[in-house]
């Protein structure tokens, strides 16, 4: 190790935001993105199984990427059923929803174009757009005033980056004004869906489609390592932007594909999502569940500040990575697997405790969850 780098390590314990890896053994989730419940699904778990794997000569894994051995006509039949669930043209596969987003905005911007994205978007769309060879700025996080400031200095062809759901804050993109700002300046709209996919839309086909708003956008991320449960990711658009990613986006051209077991998990999950749909009003009735809590037993108080999301994020902001750390190490002694957001994940002073609410937590657990909120207030 160089000097170098062990002085940064030594900078990040300083600050008390070292990463360590823990199994939270015998805890009760209010940490994964397992939204739904579906990566824990036993009736889900049986029906991958039932699959065919006869019908693929390469069991174990694909071998090589899409465009040498990793290709078969069962990756191209679910590419076509994922299409008609978002409602677009094409779809097209890839190992994970960062993979995705890199691969996506640092190949289809331009040198000369203008990338715009919003601050708080996820550290995959800010590389994709680092990658690039285009301008790229940010805009103050759902700001359509600061969008359109930079929009009206924007050169070349324009994208605006946005998610569907922001995974640290929990709250949704103001799609109705950033759609009219698009098309006022004539930019194309990029969607990570990865925090909405499953939760939202039939068949979990997200905000967007939810909406009626998808004609509107040029590109969507949609990931299935979050609701829906299993693995990988799917960018989706018209057939030209797919044709276009196959020949040009070196994450997917140099990468080993998908295993045929993640293929048919995708397809599994959907099919069961369909069946299950129930499974969506479960999730908003125990979002309501917590926020109803939350508000009358801890309410406002000086040292925690719970941000307003109807979404199973649930941020709770505790300043400084010492509190928040020790804040969470008390709730997982007690059983809670909650973990502290640190800076610099999050801005200097707004470190967290990011809760996620699933349909498999009971009334019980979120109740215990917020008694112990409660003592720590």
């Amino acid at each position: 190790m160089t000097d170098q780098i062990l002085q940064k390590l030594r900078e990040r314990e300083k600050a008390g935001s070292t990463r360590k890896l823990f199994a939270p053994d015998g805890l009760i989730d209010f940490v994964s993105n397992d939204y739904l419940g579906l990566s824990r699904s036993q009736e889900l778990f049986e029906k991958i199984k039932s699959y065919d794997y006869s019908r693929e000569v390469n069991l174990n894994g694909s071998t090589g990427s899409r465009l040498l051995a990793g290709n078969s006509s069962t990756v191209e039949h679910l590419e076509q059923k994922l299409a008609c669930i978002f409602k677009s043209e094409a779809a097209l596969l890839f190992n994970s929803g960062y993979v995705a987003n890199l691969a996506l905005i640092s190949t289809i911007p331009q040198r000369g174009d203008t990338i715009i994205y919003d601050s708080l978007s996820h550290v995959c769309l800010k590389e994709g757009a680092y990658l690039s060879k285009a301008h790229r700025f940010s805009f103050r996080h759902n700001d359509c005033d600061d969008l359109e400031a930079k929009l009206e200095q924007a050169k070349g062809d324009k994208y605006v980056i946005i998610e569907s759901v922001y995974s640290m804050d929990g709250d949704m993109a103001p799609f109705g004004n950033i759609i009219e700002l698009a098309q006022k300046y004539e930019a194309k709209i990029i969607v990570d869906e990865a925090h909405s996919t499953g939760l939202y839309g039939d068949a979990g086909s997200g905000k967007l489609c939810a909406l009626g708003l998808e004609e509107n956008i040029f590109a969507r991320v949609h990931t299935f390592g979050k609701a829906m449960g299993v693995h990988g990711a799917c960018i989706c658009g018209s057939q030209e932007l797919i044709n276009y990613l196959i020949n040009f986006a070196r994450p997917f051209i140099y990468t080993t594909a998908l295993p045929i077991h993640s293929i048919f998990s995708i397809d599994a999950a959907f099919d069961y999502l369909s069946a299950k749909i129930q499974l969506q009003k479960e999730s908003k009735d125990k979002i309501y569940y917590f926020n109803s809590l939350f508000n009358q037993k801890v309410g406002k108080d000086a040292s925690m500040e719970k941000l307003e999301s109807n979404t199973p994020i649930q941020p709770i902001v505790v300043p400084g990575n010492k509190r928040v750390k020790a804040m969470a190490a008390s709730l997982q002694e007690n059983g809670y697997d909650v973990r502290p957001i640190l800076s610099p994940t999050v801005k200097e002073g707004s470190e967290r405790l990011r809760i996620s609410i699933h349909t498999h937590n009971t009334e019980e657990d979120i109740t215990g969850l917020i008694n112990q909120l409660t003592k720590l207030a």
